[in-house]
């Protein structure tokens, strides 16, 4: 059951950036540094594909409201990836059946990402654009420090991303009201763009 730490700090980091945990292992994979990295991962094809996705993500990620939709676009795509992910590397190890390490890798993710997205839509309700830069690049360095931690001590690594997903959801409770906020905000400029296309609002009747 070894394989069962690196799994759930996979899924963690799949939910923040999944694009970065499969380039990083890939690449880990793929020079030698780590021999327990499958094969499928260290594809020429994937690996160019994820930097291609890390790099537009790295950008989107660090515009005020254009991260909030990227992670909504996201909703499926990181918990499918930290799935993925998760039940490749139970198959590269034998230690855990790949249905349980993709259900484990995969709730995981949607957790980690549900904790991103909703500390987002809480940072954007300030109205400047460095709070989502500086968010986004701590973000893309924990993941980055996580995952190349997990390969060579994958139990201590999994403790710290179990800790910081747990202070993420605490944080995201905690922001609810802001969050709200946002939600709010949203739903108005809707609002506004509808009425806006249909020539403002009709006079009553």
């Amino acid at each position: 059951m070894s394989v069962i730490p690196l799994v759930f700090t996979s899924g963690w980091a799949s939910g923040i950036n999944a694009y970065a945990v499969v380039l990083l292992l890939g690449l880990f994979g793929a020079t030698g540094v780590s021999d327990g990295v499958p094969a499928a991962l260290q594809r020429t094809d994937v690996l160019i594909v994820a930097g291609v996705l890390f790099l537009c993500e790295a950008i989107a990620d660090k515009v005020p409201y254009v991260d909030s939709v990227w992670d909504t676009a996201h909703t499926v795509i990181r918990p499918v990836a930290g799935a993925v992910v998760a039940a490749l590397l139970a198959g590269e190890s034998g230690s855990l059946p790949e249905v349980a390490a993709g259900a484990i890798g995969g709730s995981t993710a949607l957790v980690s990402h549900l904790v991103k997205a909703g500390t987002r839509m809480a940072v954007n309700t300030s109205p400047e654009p460095f709070s989502n830069i500086g968010m986004s690049v701590v973000e893309d360095l924990g993941v980055a420090g996580v995952i190349t931690f997990a390969v060579f001590n994958p139990v201590a690594a999994a403790v710290i991303a179990a800790v910081l997903l747990v202070l993420g959801i605490v944080v995201v409770l905690f922001l609810a009201s802001r969050i709200r906020r946002f939600l709010r905000r949203r739903a108005e400029r809707r609002e506004e763009r509808r009425t806006a296309g249909t020539g403002g609002p009709r006079p009553p009747g």
